[in-house]
């Protein structure tokens, strides 16, 4: 975008733009979201920056109005891009918070360039150039940013909010927040709105995760409930919030997740034993709720097409439903093979129930934690067949969790999501369709399309594979958004997706 175009947007408060683009004013050394309601600035005395971590690396300290740290994120998808977005995804979770990487004494950002099959040198370029900062910059800014909402909308001690935003120390923190925000961290709770209290059964941390509007919150709602893993997930009993139990970061714990009236947001309680993985989960959660999607732009593209027009008009801010956890969301789809939705949700609920921990909560259907990678590895075959898992299928579903507790596979796209699909896809047991289908939701790859899926060639009028593959080529590169609409038309039969070519 040029900058008359984001001086436009900022004009208009467009909703479209939040999270694109950042402006500072030059006159206040403040930077503020394109949707910020203060008086607008001058276009002369305007700088807009592709993100805030640009604009702090500007000398711009964000604003207390709009706050940026609560604007929805952007979802690349050109090749570069994915690359820089697997560093940044990872840099969400914490791969480059104050101390990570540094126990052998090498840098953290070539451990973390390493682990994307690429050098230090060449992913600092990349993100310079993509996101105009290098990865310690936006790793400084993702921490002052957590940082920030926590002391702002927590009642948190101080303590915890250090640790659980990145920093190596109290001292450290102190430091950064009253640098970049002119403010100590005793002055900004002061401002905040200060909820995050107890229930009297243990403290719960709130916090808002801002979307691009419009959301189809209902579809997602809706997704889930067909698939919720008994003990494992669940839907409230007014069919407003999806619930789940959490294992991360040798942390164990549950969260929910709800609409805010009102407001372009979904607000996620997170039971207070999941504290110090605040950072990866928010990042698991935006994922898996497809948050930073830009759907004006998805829409325009798709709605081009006659196939999917009156699908994309019917049902806007239709996004693609994430898995929170990637290896959960592969023991599924294995399990899911030629079954119907219900089917898979029933065995899968009998696997956590068998290998999986049980787990207190504050909610009666939340029961267990799923099987990690090993319990389920260490399963013998006879075991798994007496959940109702086919001998083969077993076999597939052992050796895909062998691969992963052994790191043999990480089931993480990185920044080549179409290798990791072939090398997928070659595993015995799971072809093509389980390949792309996890790259759908597992590694929320935008342009996954399993072509052999029974549902997305109905939709299409009963067309071969070949001819699937044929009609989603014009939707590239959100073809998982063409098959989610597709899917969701189909709202009468909703079995039909997961069911493959066989």
């Amino acid at each position: 975008m040029d900058s008359d175009t984001c001086y436009r947007a900022l004009v208009a408060h467009d909703e479209r733009f939040d999270g694109l683009f950042f402006v500072g004013v030059t006159t206040t050394g403040i930077y503020c979201r394109p949707v910020c309601r203060a008086r607008t600035p001058r276009r002369d005395r305007t700088r807009f920056f592709r993100t805030a971590a640009e604009a702090e690396a500007a000398g711009f300290r964000a604003c207390f109005r709009c706050r940026p740290e609560l604007a929805p994120g952007a979802a690349p998808v050109d090749a570069v891009s994915r690359l820089v977005a697997a560093a940044a995804r990872r840099i969400d979770e914490g791969a480059l918070s104050d101390g990570a990487g540094r126990a052998d004494g090498g840098s953290p950002v070539e451990a973390l360039a390493g682990s994307l099959g690429v050098t230090g040198r060449h992913l600092r370029r990349a993100m310079q150039a993509e996101l105009g900062v290098a990865p310690l910059a936006l790793a400084a800014s993702r921490r002052l940013a957590l940082a920030r909402q926590l002391v702002m909308d927590t009642r948190l001690p101080m303590t915890e909010v250090a640790f659980a935003s990145g920093f190596a120390s109290v001292r450290r923190f102190n430091a950064v927040l009253k640098a970049e925000l002119g403010r100590p961290p005793t002055a900004l709770r002061r401002m905040g709105r200060k909820h995050g209290d107890g229930d009297g059964q243990g403290e719960v941390v709130r916090l808002t995760l801002a979307y691009r509007p419009p959301y189809d919150w209902p579809a997602m709602l809706a997704h889930f409930a067909a698939r919720a893993i008994p003990g494992v997930e669940a839907i409230d009993a007014d069919g407003g919030a999806y619930l789940r139990t959490v294992r991360i970061g040798g942390r164990v714990g549950w969260l929910s997740v709800e609409a805010v009236p009102g407001q372009a947001a979904l607000r996620a309680t997170i039971s207070h034993s999941l504290t110090g993985a605040l950072m990866a989960v928010v990042a698991r959660l935006r994922r898996q709720l497809d948050l930073d999607a830009d759907p004006a732009a998805i829409a325009a593209h798709l709605g081009r097409d006659p196939r999917l027009a009156a699908h994309v008009q019917a049902r806007p801010g239709l996004r693609v439903a994430g898995a929170f956890d990637p290896f959960e969301a592969s023991a599924r789809a294995v399990i899911g093979q030629q079954i119907s939705v219900a089917a898979a949700r029933t065995i899968a609920g009998r696997l956590a129930v068998r290998l999986g921990t049980p787990i207190s909560t504050l909610h009666a259907a939340l029961t267990h934690l799923f099987p990690d990678a090993a319990a389920v590895a260490g399963a013998a075959d006879d075991a798994l067949g007496a959940l109702g898992i086919p001998r083969r299928r077993a076999q597939t579903l052992r050796s895909v969790a062998a691969a992963v507790a052994t790191g043999a596979l990480s089931l993480d796209a990185g920044g080549e999501p179409e290798r990791l699909v072939e090398r997928l896809a070659a595993m015995a047991g799971l072809g093509p369709w389980t390949a792309h289908y996890l790259a759908m939701r597992a590694f929320g790859w935008p342009d996954a399309f399993p072509e052999a899926d029974l549902g997305l060639r109905k939709a299409l009028g009963g067309v071969s594979a070949r001819a699937a593959r044929a009609a989603a080529e014009p939707w590239r590169p959100w073809r998982a958004y063409g098959a989610t609409y597709l899917w969701t038309s189909l709202v009468s039969r909703p079995t039909t997706e997961g069911a493959r070519q066989s």
